[in-house]
């Protein structure tokens, strides 16, 4: 923090600009002052070591716009809203969008500083508790993120920086390179870490059922809701609501969840009841939701509600570095919780593992380490053990190939797999239990909402 604490000043009328000014200087305070909106909110993000200070009513872009983006930009970001009379009604609306107070022209100067001096001391505390936070996780999250590459560790720093920030972030990565472990990281060494981390798969949910997964319903809202049910937003409440593969969020709902990520509000399928609502949205994509804009596939103004920053999970073949390391550290935790001898790798297994390009990133790693672990031999696997298998272990191994390969086609969906390989529910989920396969593995993202764990990128190995 600067020696004199940093006010933001908008007001477009020149004689009101410059007695402010003149006020806060004398009062201690470092002043930036701005005649038009539009100029400062250039000035307005995540690390601004001030508060603003702005007039409810200008040309152009007004005092409400300024707020809404500063709330976008940072939620802890203090703004003090200055009003004429008679707009107290639109002050009490600041109010509920995130202004911490306003003052009513005329007003008395040292009234007005008074109300600076509390919010420039809440923001002084916010960032004083982000820099601790931000200390404390980096050494911690080297137990989350695995790997010594400068890949992995910048993906630990920008996660220990966005993580104490608390602003919306879009995680882009391929399939399989672990967005949704960097989304529970967010989380977990976040001000949020105590409430709900509620994990959606935007692809998983049909069109038709989205509104009342999200949302909720009412009892009596459609045929078969039998009895009120609470939504994915509100179970996130006061926590983080992680929307995995959002581009395949159809437009209709994209518009709704921007409502909401507007006005804080829900209402229940059923219902006309508002909620109000607190959460932090973090998304994750395969694709450049900024492209997807112009093929009409994303909303614009869904995409920068949103994308306040960007996080990039970079593949497995980019982290080479890493790759005998994370191998090791997932076979180890396999050998353990199957009770197996962990067998060190040779140097032809690791010169294989080094050679492959990983199409699958660190999901295909950790399944691969599995299978070593096991003991297990398949050809399409780029590691080959060196123990002689009996007829009977290889009938095995072959079975648990093919159940693991269709969860993975199938993105874990128990009915695609039971009509797929043609067995009951009851058969497949009793040899899976036998292999030790578990859906959630095979999925980008958890769709119930979970609970804190130590997993390295990618997921965890199974508890003994």
């Amino acid at each position: 923090m600067p020696d004199r604490n940093r006010v933001l000043l908008v007001d477009d009328e020149a004689p009101m600009l410059q007695a402010i000014g003149q006020w806060l200087d004398l009062g201690g305070f470092e002043v930036e002052a701005h005649s038009r909106a539009s100029a400062a909110i250039d000035r307005v993000n995540a690390d601004y070591e001030g508060i603003v200070v702005t007039d409810l009513k200008m040309e152009g872009t007004d005092g409400m716009a300024l707020l809404r983006h500063a709330q976008e930009a940072d939620p802890d970001l203090p703004v003090v809203m200055i009003t004429g009379h008679g707009d107290i009604q639109i002050a009490v609306e600041a109010m509920r969008l995130g202004a911490y107070d306003f003052v009513e022209k005329p007003f008395e100067p040292e009234r007005f500083l008074d109300i600076v001096r509390r919010a420039s001391e809440k923001r002084r505390l916010v960032l004083d508790n982000r820099r601790l936070r931000k200390a404390v996780a980096e050494p911690q999250l080297a137990s989350r993120i695995i790997g010594a590459s400068r890949a992995a560790e910048s993906l630990r720093a920008q996660v220990a920086e966005l993580a104490a920030a608390d602003v919306s972030v879009v995680i882009y990565g391929e399939t399989g390179a672990g967005k949704d472990l960097i989304a529970r990281c967010l989380h977990d060494f976040g001000r949020r870490s105590k409430h709900n981390y509620v994990a959606i798969n935007c692809a998983a949910i049909p069109e038709t059922m989205a509104e009342s997964e999200f949302f909720g319903h009412d009892a009596g809202a459609f045929t078969g809701a039998v009895k009120m049910r609470p939504g994915k937003i509100e179970h996130a409440q006061g926590g983080t609501l992680f929307l995995d593969e959002i581009d395949s969020m159809p437009l209709a709902v994209q518009g709704k969840l921007l409502r909401v990520l507007q006005e804080r509000q829900i209402e229940r399928l059923g219902s006309n009841r508002s909620i109000a609502v607190d959460f932090r949205p973090i998304a994750a994509s395969k694709i450049d939701l900024k492209a997807a804009q112009s093929d009409n596939r994303f909303r614009s103004d869904l995409y920068y509600r949103l994308c306040v920053a960007e996080i990039t999970v970079p593949p497995l073949r980019q982290r080479r570095d890493d790759i005998l390391l994370l191998f090791e550290y997932f076979a180890q935790g396999y050998a353990d919780a199957h009770r197996r001898p962990f067998r060190p790798l040779s140097v032809a297994m690791s010169d294989k593992l080094l050679r492959h390009d990983w199409p699958g990133n660190v999901r295909e790693l950790r399944n691969t380490a599995e299978r070593y672990a096991l003991g297990l031999n398949r050809t399409q696997a780029p590691v080959e053990t060196e123990t002689a298998l009996t007829l009977a272990d290889q009938v095995d191994a072959f079975e648990r190939a093919t159940i693991e390969q269709s969860l993975i086609e199938a993105g874990g969906r128990i009915n695609i797999v039971m009509e797929k390989l043609g067995i009951p529910r009851r058969t497949l989920t009793d040899k899976m239990t036998k292999y030790g396969l578990d859906r959630r593995r095979y999925t980008d993202s958890d769709e119930q909402k979970t609970a804190p764990d130590g997993t390295a990128v990618g997921g965890n190995p199974p508890s003994p």
